[in-house]
């Protein structure tokens, strides 16, 4: 018909998404019986095959809907002058992530982590004049110099694992609103300042103090100049943690601008907002802060379990706080050729949260079986723990290297997304790549 919309080409993933099984007979001519495991198998296989160009010699351990990730669309966007290798999802306000090979190192180099911004980048940045004021529930309101926070207080420096919540949201069925992010919203770099509890001792809390509130000097997207963009808080005892920072270099040096210089708050192990970047005052309240990203669905989750989609009542969600287990593959790269029949190595980080990681376990055969990686502990409290394990493919094909963290409650990574919540929070599914074993 004249005038119609032409249909929207639909990629692989949104296909699965939608209805894995479907997909599987439109995609592979895979058939399924009453059971629906249809397990790959005929010309289902073939077709896969001839997709990936190898043998898939664990093929039957490949359930129904399980589409290789060797397939999967990579996330686009472009790349940031002054972050190589990142990869832009928006530049207003702009977010990069940074692809999980890049995420190798021990600590992660400041050229390579991540940005969550959510409003304009202040065009000021110069440390010289910049100002912190503490005020609230205190008994002496503080307004401090970062040379007076080097000059009061003690200075420390740690390696602080930092993850936007959003972290995984792309994979989220029914997709949830925002930045579509995969793996790389995540990083551990070694930060420099003085500790937040320090600053509020100086203030002296009033018996009333309860929540910490964060005000930053980016400007909001409006261009409005009264409208504040974020400012998230938390509660008195994470403000109070010794390894919660109000931090002036990130390793090493001048934190770089995209990442909140010349101050900023580091809140490890917590949601990623906490860590207010360009950090103008901390309020310190009698109540739960209700600042921009702390109210409505904004940075909260339901407060139970809930159905894919479901409709939530606004009274039951809560703030997002402590971020999950959690495990990443560094190395090989994802869809990397490997040799068969040698030792090669695998590794990456795992991280859970305000706990430790007690075991990372590997399996290359689609979950039927799973060995123990050899885990670091963290260099100090809040890293991010390294782990690394050498496999050895029995024959030539497509493989799939998955990753399971499991934290020192017990806790392991689920397979598939879980806790689906309208604003795609809080998603630690394992993390799995796709590597060719050839001679």
């Amino acid at each position: 018909m004249a005038g119609s919309p032409l249909p929207r080409e639909r990629g692989l993933m949104e296909l699965y998404a939608e209805d894995p099984i479907r997909a599987d007979a439109l995609v592979f001519g895979r058939r399924t019986g009453p059971s629906r495991r249809g397990f790959l198998a005929g010309s289902g296989l073939a077709a896969m095959t001839a997709a990936l160009g190898l043998p898939i010699p664990f093929a039957r351990h490949m359930s129904a809907g399980l589409v290789p990730v060797a397939l999967a669309a990579a996330p686009s966007g472009t790349v940031i002058a002054r972050k190589e290798g990142l990869v832009v999802l928006g530049d207003r306000p702009l977010n990069a992530e940074t692809p999980p090979h890049l995420l190798d190192d021990p600590v992660t180099p400041t050229e390579r982590h991540f940005i969550r911004n959510h409003g304009i980048t202040p065009e000021k940045t110069d440390p010289e004049g910049w100002t912190l004021v503490i005020d609230g529930e205190v008994e002496r309101p503080l307004t401090l110099s970062i040379a007076e926070l080097r000059r009061q207080f003690e200075v420390v420096s740690y390696a602080l694992q930092l993850e936007c919540a959003g972290n995984g949201r792309a994979f989220f069925d029914p997709p949830a609103e925002g930045n579509q992010w995969t793996f790389g919203a995540v990083g551990c770099a070694r930060w420099t300042g003085v500790r937040l509890a320090d600053v509020l001792k100086a203030a002296g809390l009033k018996p009333s103090a309860v929540y910490t509130a964060h005000y930053g000097a980016d400007l909001h997207l409006s261009g409005d100049p009264k409208k504040v963009t974020l400012s998230r808080g938390v509660p008195i005892a994470k403000a109070l943690n010794p390894y919660t920072l109000i931090a002036f270099e990130m390793n090493g040096a001048p934190i770089h601008p995209e990442n909140g210089a010349p101050l900023r708050l580091v809140v490890p192990g917590w949601a990623g907002s906490c860590s207010q970047k360009w950090l103008t005052r901390i309020w310190v309240r009698d109540r739960e802060h209700d600042g921009p990203g702390m109210t409505g669905t904004s940075y909260r989750v339901p407060r139970y379990p809930v159905a894919p989609g479901e409709q939530v009542p606004p009274e039951d969600f809560v703030v997002v706080e402590a971020m999950p287990v959690k495990s990443l593959v560094t190395h090989p790269a994802h869809d990397s050729q490997v040799p068969v029949g040698r030792p090669f190595e695998v590794r990456g980080h795992a991280w859970a949260g305000d706990l430790e990681v007690t075991r990372v376990d590997v399996s290359f055969d689609f979950g039927a079986s799973w060995q123990q990686a050899q885990l670091d502990p963290p260099v100090n409290p809040y890293a991010w723990q390294n782990w690394r394990i050498h496999l050895q493919l029995p024959q030539k094909g497509y493989y799939e290297i998955w990753a399971r963290a499991t934290d020192s409650r017990g806790r392991s990574q689920p397979f598939r997304v879980p806790l689906w919540n309208p604003k795609g929070y809080l998603n630690n599914a394992m993390h799995r790549i796709a590597v060719r074993a050839t001679a």
